[in-house]
């Protein structure tokens, strides 16, 4: 048994009450309940739930330690003009200041002066709201999230090259039992450290794994070959790979003549990628290419996995978009055990950009600029199409006009004064609104510039769903009440609704609000019409697209018969991928699937037929009869390499690459407030090859300075041979002056509209030389 104490006595029932972990996307299953002495909260372990079988790691097992009302909002804060200083408030004034501060620019400047900046660990509940809420109440186009820096490129990727958006397109089951992983830019062992197993469990199986990495991680360790790539020559370290394959003769001819469209030109701009030609651009040996490739295809199922690394780009979309390639080339996509893969990292990223939130996007994952899709929402709304705003600004994009063209704010779940590129101006940004209105369960960086700051429930005090990366649809429940003062977003967006001149729509039962979100979903590429409560419950979570077979009426299960009678039909979907009811192991008997035999079973497998009678039984796993397109084909899209946004030149001559360590989250918002945590990740590095250092004259411990065109960091030497001599890295998760993102460059790529976190150019020097 795990477990981590909240320091004070709250009130809970005495059985565990099934839940799920409030940081990354695994959403690792977890129980709560009272502890028999000194009160407080303990975290059990839940080894039933398929995808962690129990295991937590530190973040989880101490995540009760932030619901202590000593380090979170326990009462409205509102700005006083007599000192500038946030000081409490009762819930009606905080809402009445919100409501006018929005009213008043609305009237002054027009609705799109209103600005709203969502989060991607929102539940589903609270994101559909939140979209709803911004268009609607507000009539503003002005919304998008943080999710936007998670994995937009991979998600822009997965639209061109299959019609459809899904981090995992198969369970995390799956990865053990294929026979080479490809894992790029990701750092499991400390981002989702139960998520190592899988990797584990694949070499047990006699699987080989290969990690592209610029730093020798504690993940790199674990692989049979690890390539370290000068930081953003990822596509050209795929183009180089596609590159081999042509010309190795490992094409499955096959697959790309039956099942793709497009290789023609794909094959054309791989070739001009020769392996001398990638060899000097990334780094990577030649010899290691060759070995990767011979890896990959060897293999009688493989899968390629990204992270952060290649997405968080400018060039993010056709980096992702060459992995896809080399999968479709070689016919590892579309087939059992075999695929592209993105390992989402927000705890409700998936969900999060499905149903509203995102600048481009209606509930359901359906596009804003399309007729038929805004009719649908606006019917399920109870409005006009027309009056549906169209799409507005990307996340940074949002935030680089805030107090120009955006003039006041709703921020919920998130703190980009921490978290944001350029971190600095937008820092400024935010200083310079008129009106900022805060709801979050601390007082996070940016929280503390705001004029009003809610304090809202967190993942044990409501309940609400998310989807994992695997697109499975989880219940978070409600396992302890919370502080009194205390309120739900969905409570805090009915109250500003209300006081905006909408009595009515904006429900504060997350489970009417699921409801609504179900049929606002309805025929959309994220189809949750078929999911309830009830059968996440029962199943382990649902996995999407789960439209609602006509005739089931399986709906909500508080639904009357006659408010089920009511709900839209459900319109047949031509491109719902393959729904894969039969158990995986006939899948690979199957002789036209080319496979040997089924790998040893890991006892992980998830529940495939488990469904209401006549009811659909979700969607483990995407595309095994079709892609999602319009004639079911995959699609190669030609892709060149370019240089990043910002190389290294004689005033900055060394790459700065960023991300997280295991003990800390995101912004560090929450866990810094974790004492446990602290002590294990207690402050920002500065991570650097001893070469660098010795030319520097550093020593470990020592402070460093490392300097962009957009500011300036400095924190303490960690001296390693585990990264490259012609890179530095640091993590991301503190405020002050050893901000990383003081230093990233916003530079985003053209389709996803994801800035480029992960390589810019720096001088790095010692803290003393730099004053």
């Amino acid at each position: 048994m795990q477990s981590a104490t909240a320091p004070e006595a709250r009130t809970a029932p005495a059985a565990p009450v099934d839940t799920h972990c409030p940081y990354c996307a695994l959403q690792c299953g977890m129980g709560l309940r009272a502890e028999a002495e000194g009160g407080g909260v303990e975290v059990v372990e839940r080894t039933a739930f398929p995808v962690n079988r129990g295991a937590l790691c530190g973040k989880g097992r101490t995540a009760p330690a932030v619901l202590s009302s000593r380090v979170r909002l326990v009462e409205p804060l509102v700005r006083r003009p007599a000192t500038g200083r946030l000081e409490p408030a009762t819930w009606e004034e905080a809402l009445d200041r919100i409501a006018a501060g929005f009213a008043g620019t609305r009237a002054e400047h027009g609705p799109d002066a209103v600005g709203v900046f969502g989060g991607g660990g929102l539940t589903n509940e609270k994101a559909y709201a939140l979209g709803k809420f911004a268009r609607l109440v507000l009539g503003t186009s002005q919304i998008d999230y943080n999710g936007r820096f998670c994995m937009s490129s991979a998600a822009a990727a997965h639209q061109r090259a299959f019609g459809l958006d899904r981090g995992l397109p198969f369970p995390m089951a799956d990865i053990p039992r294929t026979g080479c992983v490809i894992l790029v830019g990701s750092n499991l062992a400390e981002t989702m450290p139960p998520a190592l197993r899988y990797l584990t469990e694949l070499k047990e199986n006699g699987g080989k794994l290969v990690v592209i990495d610029p730093r020798r991680t504690r993940t790199a360790e674990q692989a049979d070959l690890h390539l370290a790539p000068r930081p953003g020559t990822d596509l050209a370290l795929a183009l180089g790979m596609l590159h081999l394959v042509v010309a190795e003769g490992r094409v499955d001819e096959e697959f790309v003549a039956a099942r793709t469209s497009g290789w023609p030109e794909a094959r054309a701009a791989a070739m001009a990628h020769w392996p001398e030609l990638v060899e000097r651009i990334t780094g990577v040996p030649l010899p290691q290419l060759r070995e990767a490739v011979a890896l990959f295809c060897d293999a009688p199922s493989s899968m390629v996995l990204t992270a952060r690394g290649p997405e968080q780009q400018s060039k993010g979309t056709d980096t992702v978009g060459a992995w896809i390639n080399l999968c479709l080339a070689t016919g590892r996509a579309g087939r059992p055990l075999s695929g592209y893969g993105c390992l989402t990292g927000q705890g409700n990223g998936q969900g999060g950009r499905e149903h509203g939130q995102k600048a481009d996007q209606l509930p359901g994952y359906r596009k804003l600029v399309d007729p038929a899709a805004r009719a649908h929402v606006a019917e399920v709304w109870g409005v006009d199409p027309d009056d549906l705003p169209g799409p507005g600004r990307s996340a940074y994009e949002l935030l680089d006009a805030l107090g120009t063209d955006v003039k006041s704010l709703l921020l919920m779940g998130s703190n980009p004064v921490v978290s944001a590129p350029r971190a600095a101006h937008i820092e400024e940004r935010i200083r310079s609104l008129e009106f900022l209105a805060v709801a979050d369960v601390v007082l996070s960086e940016t929280a503390q510039l705001a004029d009003v700051v809610l304090p809202v429930t967190q993942w044990a005090e409501e309940t609400g769903t998310t989807t994992n990366l695997e697109g499975r649809v989880l219940l978070r429940r409600r396992a302890i009440t919370p502080p009194p003062g205390v309120r739900t977003d969905l409570e805090v967006l009915n109250g500003l609704a209300v006081r905006l001149g909408w009595e009515k729509g904006f429900p504060t039962d997350p489970e009417e609000v699921f409801d609504e979100l179900r049929r606002a979903s309805a025929g959309g590429p994220a189809d949750y019409s078929g999911i309830t409560y009830r059968r996440i419950a029962e199943e382990d979570g649902v996995f999407w697209p789960c439209p609602e077979a006509p005739g089931t009426e399986e709906s909500s299960d508080r639904e009357t018969p006659e408010a089920a009678s009511n709900a839209p039909e459900v319109p047949s979907t031509p491109n719902i991928p393959n729904t894969d009811e039969t158990p995986l192991g006939p899948l690979l008997d199957d002789p036209a699937n080319d496979y040997e035999a089924e790998p040893a079973d890991t006892g992980a497998e998830p529940p495939l037929v488990s469904a209401p009678a006549g009811g659909h039984p979700g969607t483990p796993r995407l595309f095994l009869d079709r892609f999602a397109t319009d004639d079911g084909r995959a699609r190669f899209v030609p892709v060149t390499h370019r240089p990043a946004a910002e190389e290294p030149d004689a005033d900055y001559p060394v790459l700065l690459t960023t991300g997280r360590v295991v003990s800390q989250y995101q912004s560090g918002a929450q866990t810094r407030r974790v004492d446990e945590l602290n002590a294990a990740a207690p402050g920002p590095f500065v991570q650097l090859h001893p070469q660098l250092a010795e030319r520097m004259g550093v020593a470990e411990g020592d402070p460093v300075a490392v300097v962009s065109r957009r500011g300036r960091a400095v924190a303490p030497a960690q001296i390693t041979r585990d990264i490259r001599p012609d890179t530095v890295f640091m993590p991301f998760h503190w405020p002050g002056e050893g901000r990383a993102n003081t230093l990233t460059n916003p530079a985003l790529d053209p389709t996803s509209r994801m800035p480029e976190f992960k390589v810019c150019a720096v001088r790095v020097e010692p803290a003393a030389a730099a004053e």
